[in-house]
């Protein structure tokens, strides 16, 4: 985008400029844009998850010209009704791929294998422990941070057979949202590369 007589400019068009017309092939010339004073232009606003727009206010001062919405705070009840429904959401999913091992035991089948009554026991502590924790975000900050916690992962180098290295790993910086993230996991999940998960 570019900026000319206070006006933004979103695509090449033809261009009056003292009763001058330009045709629309200025705008891949820098060097003729410089010359009639238009300006490359760019936006600079805030996460659309947590922000409104704001005021906006513009800055022509340099070479290229930025726009600015400062960013208006959105309702933090709001914010947290959405993450407790992420975090519902999730749980229940979980939930759902177990609870045919109740059934089946309902209806005289095998019983529930102990691992799995102790991951859905684990699992349910887990949710009520993120219900609380949201419920307690009192700040932008601390919603922002908590939907994207800095986490330093370390897996298992793949080997061309198919197998992984036993010592050989690589570390990965992750962002994680701490809504949908849960540490517990059935056994049958355990991914095999996996060898830890470190909040930084």
């Amino acid at each position: 985008m570019w900026y000319y007589d206070s006006k933004i400019i979103k695509t090449p068009k033809a261009m009056v400029i003292s009763e001058i017309t330009h045709p629309p092939g200025i705008f891949r010339d820098s060097t003729m844009l410089a010359s009639l004073g238009i300006k490359p232009y760019t936006e600079t606003r805030k996460d659309n998850r947590y922000y409104n727009l704001g005021s906006y206010s513009v800055d022509t001062s340099g070479d290229t010209v930025v726009g600015t919405y400062a960013g208006a705070v959105k309702d933090l009840a709001t914010l947290r009704t959405g993450m407790l429904k992420k975090t519902n959401d999730c749980a229940a999913s979980k939930h759902a791929e177990i609870d045919w091992y109740w059934t089946r035991a309902s209806k005289g089948g095998t019983a529930v294998p102990s691992n799995i009554a102790t991951y859905a026991s684990a699992l349910y502590s887990e949710h009520e422990t993120k219900k609380t924790e949201i419920g307690n975000l009192d700040t932008i900050a601390k919603i922002i941070e908590y939907e994207n916690r800095a986490y330093t992962e370390t897996r298992k180098v793949q080997l061309a057979n198919g197998n992984y290295h036993a010592s050989n790993t690589t570390t990965h910086a992750r962002e994680i949202d701490m809504c949908t993230h849960f540490s517990v996991n059935p056994a049958a999940a355990v991914d095999p590369a996996f060898v830890s998960l470190t909040a930084d």
